[in-house]
């Protein structure tokens, strides 16, 4: 098969000839159709977060395709199903994490002993085939295509988390902090519930789409949030802690922010007392990433309702490295997804 291979760190992904994968009991095999580029992949790439621990090195955490075969014992899946998986699909079981006995999610990735993630500990799907356990799967809806399914997957499945973790009451507003890969999706889905939304962005260019994506009002920073009236939540997409921080002027009493975007330099910092009284606010930080599955269904389901469309730039497998690039130069607009 043909997959999508980082020879090393630093280097171009190159398009390579590898052995096709057989799939072993409880397993599905997968024929991918498309996947999605993730910052972290970039990450990866660079030695910035850790190297996939997998040879060859196929990452890609946003895969979309059909069932082609079934491993022994497999009784949920059909062949011809379509199904996607996720970045962290499992547990080792036994660690003290593991016997809480929480639901699957991004925690796991930390405080699991032994995870299995996707593109990391187990072959990611820029490939042409992938076998992912028949229970690490979930079905995509009828309807919405491999392309538009994979951000999903992991951007819009943590911008989803993100907003429920918030819980915002209906008479709430939200704004998003970052208008990209996740923060476009967030902000879609923040008004396909019905809440006024505010978009927070510094590029000037991306105040036109982030209306015609459904911000009442587009403001630069936690200032001008507070001069036009403050938020009750606000979810944070973007990849800068200080930005999350600048932010905090702007939310309201008793807000909530949400940091769902990864900084992988700059700690998160709350201003001084006198600056930004977060003791005497009732504030709250929370953090979110994938919340379990029962979000990415839902976020999902969504998407296939037409209420949410992601927006992507597609490539063919034979571009795969000019996406990754393109990715990690922040061109994208907004998420790219290589089809294979």
């Amino acid at each position: 098969m043909k997959a999508a291979v980082i020879p090393e760190i630093n280097a171009s992904w190159e398009l390579r000839e590898v052995p096709t994968p057989r799939p072993g009991p409880g397993d599905v095999l997968i024929r991918v159709r498309a996947c999605g580029v993730c910052v972290n992949d970039v990450w990866a790439t660079r030695g910035v977060i850790g190297f996939p621990a997998i040879t060859p090195a196929i990452t890609g955490h946003e895969p979309v395709g059909e069932v082609v075969e079934l491993g022994p014992g497999v009784t949920s899946r059909r062949v011809g199903d379509r199904v996607g998986t996720t970045w962290v699909r499992g547990t080792c079981g036994r660690c003290d994490y593991c016997l809480l006995d929480r639901p699957l999610s991004g925690t796991a990735a930390f405080l699991c002993a032994s995870p299995t993630s996707t593109g990391f500990t187990a072959q990611g799907g820029h490939a042409e085939y992938m076998v992912v356990a028949a229970a690490e799967t979930v079905l995509i809806p009828d309807g919405l295509s491999a392309e538009l399914a994979a951000p999903v997957l992991c951007a819009g499945y943590t911008s989803w988390s993100a907003l429920r973790s918030a819980e915002p009451k209906p008479h709430e507003r939200v704004a998003v902090l970052g208008i990209g890969g996740l923060g476009h999706l967030a902000l879609q889905f923040s008004r396909a519930c019905g809440f006024e939304t505010v978009a927070i962005t510094s590029s000037p260019e991306k105040h036109d789409v982030a209306r015609s994506l459904g911000a009442d009002i587009v403001v630069a920073g936690g200032e001008q949030l507070r001069e036009v009236g403050g938020a009750d939540v606000i979810v944070s997409t973007s990849s800068s802690h200080p930005a999350a921080a600048d932010s905090l002027q702007g939310l309201r009493v008793g807000g909530r922010l949400v940091l769902a975007g990864i900084d992988p330099a700059e700690p998160f910092v709350i201003p001084p007392a006198l600056a930004y009284p977060f003791f005497a606010l009732g504030n709250k930080v929370i953090g979110a990433t994938h919340n379990g599955p029962m979000y990415l269904r839902e976020a999902l389901a969504i998407v296939a309702a037409g209420k949410v469309t992601p927006m992507i730039e597609t490539f063919p497998k034979e571009q795969v490295a000019q996406a990754v690039e393109k990715v990690g130069r922040g061109d994208v607009r907004f998420r790219a997804v290589v089809t294979y």
